[in-house]
């Protein structure tokens, strides 16, 4: 299984990015995104899966959306905060080895 993402960058309060993850080397089940401020534990940011309802960290409802065509899971963000700011890290359940796998993470700074 292969990852892919990129979108991450340096972004103005207010403004608006979008991540991409590609994967590949699988069947893929839910499919999703965390993140990991500076000195902070990973947490989760949303989620999506074929067959349920896309879920969001409380924090980014109504402002982040996350998608996905085929193997390829997006988040579009949107009204970003500086506290937005963090290694963005997309992550893959692989339906015949039930394992999960992560993305090499990409970078997302919300300053002005």
């Amino acid at each position: 299984v292969q990852l892919q993402a990129s979108g991450g960058g340096l972004v103005q309060p207010g403004g608006s990015l979008r991540l991409s993850c590609s994967a590949s080397g699988g069947t893929f089940g839910i499919m999703g995104w965390y993140r990991q401020a500076p000195g902070k534990q990973r947490e989760f940011v949303a989620t999506t899966t074929s067959v349920r309802p896309t879920n969001y960290v409380d924090s980014v409802k109504g402002r982040f959306t996350i998608s996905r065509d085929r193997n390829t899971v997006y988040l579009q963000m949107s009204s970003l905060k500086p506290e937005d700011t963090a290694v963005y890290y997309c992550v893959v359940h692989e339906r015949l080895t039930g394992r999960d796998y992560w993305g090499q993470g990409t970078l997302v700074t919300v300053s002005s």
